[in-house]
């Protein structure tokens, strides 16, 4: 569960991790789509054109890149948010395991932002390191995460997702 939230916060970029998150087994096959690709050595891809986020992803970088079971992970990330993103701004979050649904919830940002050291509101350039444990219990399968952020008044903030296999 604590990497699910980081990896949906890495999937903000800038809104990088809150604690750690369980992907599974001893081989990495990250699937991406090329054309909506997120810059940096990562597995994420935004959800649609960008162009109209309130969030710009600089890049997101992993290393290593694919994460490794049971070793550190760390999380690099450098954004802008073109507009203020204040309290009650929302995470709609969604892991799954192969079919199965693990998480389907709505998440504070503000809440989750503490994780970086950092607080709402958020504008203007951000730049974020966060180091996690991946855990060595990791089940083996394909996860896909999406996270779709929005402020308080429903405006899109960004919308991430992405595809890891452990075999």
């Amino acid at each position: 569960m604590k990497l699910i939230c980081s990896i949906a916060l890495l999937y903000l970029s800038s809104l990088v991790a809150s604690k750690s998150f369980s992907f599974g087994g001893n081989q990495q096959r990250i699937l991406v789509d090329d054309n909506l690709s997120v810059p940096g050595h990562n597995p994420l891809s935004f959800c649609s054109d960008p162009s109209d986020f309130i969030l710009t992803i600089n890049n997101v970088d992993l290393d290593p890149n694919p994460p490794e079971i049971g070793k550190a992970l760390q999380i690099k990330a450098k954004g802008n948010f073109t507009e203020k993103v204040e309290q009650d701004a929302y995470i709609n979050l969604s892991v799954k395991y192969g079919l199965i649904t693990l998480i389907n919830t709505k998440a504070d940002l503000c809440a989750q932002m503490k994780e970086v050291d950092e607080s709402c509101p958020l504008e203007g350039p951000k730049d974020f390191t966060k180091d996690v444990t991946l855990p060595k219990e990791i089940p083996r399968g394909t996860y896909t995460v999406l996270a779709d952020v929005y402020t308080k008044d429903d405006e899109q903030v960004t919308c991430l997702k992405a595809t890891v296999h452990f075999s």
